[in-house]
């Protein structure tokens, strides 16, 4: 099993990262392989196209998504929002059906908005939604402050334990020959005449 995480920090080495290696190292403990990508010098540039041709790719050889973001004026940052805005609208069908979650990294407060942010993109492509305990949010200041966070830790192993059963069901799934869904066109309405 092999997991995919975007951090949409700004910081290269500050909480979100901090963050991301707790739980690389987890998932390595369970011999879950995992790929971090910082997609902040890209997403807005002229590169966003070729940074998500290449989530695609890697893509292709994971089983699950993990989208991390810090929370900058109460949502997630413009450069992971930037890549999943063109993640999602080009490439759903890739996307469908793998297991995704969130993780939002703040200091204090307003995580919980960018939950609502992270499922509408996750549900939009049809992707099962793993939770924990509680909500996917990790406080802190410093990097030193995140690994104080024990009750984040505590979720944190239950969303990787409960990721983990999930690809178990659907891997047994397979082997009786279940495939996910058919895919249908998505049909659009518009109310305004």
């Amino acid at each position: 099993m092999k997991v995919l995480m975007l951090n949409g920090s700004r910081r290269e080495n500050w909480c979100t990262f901090t963050a991301l290696n707790i739980v690389a190292q987890e998932l390595k403990n369970n011999a879950i392989e995992s790929e971090i990508i910082f997609v902040w010098k890209d997403a807005l540039t002229d590169k966003l196209d070729d940074l998500v041709k290449s989530i695609i790719e890697k893509m292709a050889e994971c089983d699950w998504l993990v989208v991390w973001s810090p929370v900058y004026f109460a949502s997630i940052s413009a450069e992971i929002k930037a890549v999943l805005d063109r993640l999602f609208m080009v490439w759903e069908n890739v996307l469908r059906c793998k297991p995704a979650a969130w993780i939002a990294c703040a200091r204090r407060a307003w995580t919980t908005a960018s939950l609502d942010i992270f499922n509408k993109y996750f549900n939009y492509a049809e992707m099962p939604v793993v939770s924990s305990r509680y909500w996917n949010e990790v406080h802190g200041f410093t990097p030193e402050d995140v690994q104080k966070d024990t009750e984040w830790v505590q979720i944190m192993k239950i969303l990787w334990r409960n990721m983990a059963w999930l690809l178990k069901c659907i891997d047994a799934w397979k082997w009786q020959w279940i495939d996910r869904p058919e895919f249908e066109k998505k049909e659009f309405t518009n109310f305004i005449r």
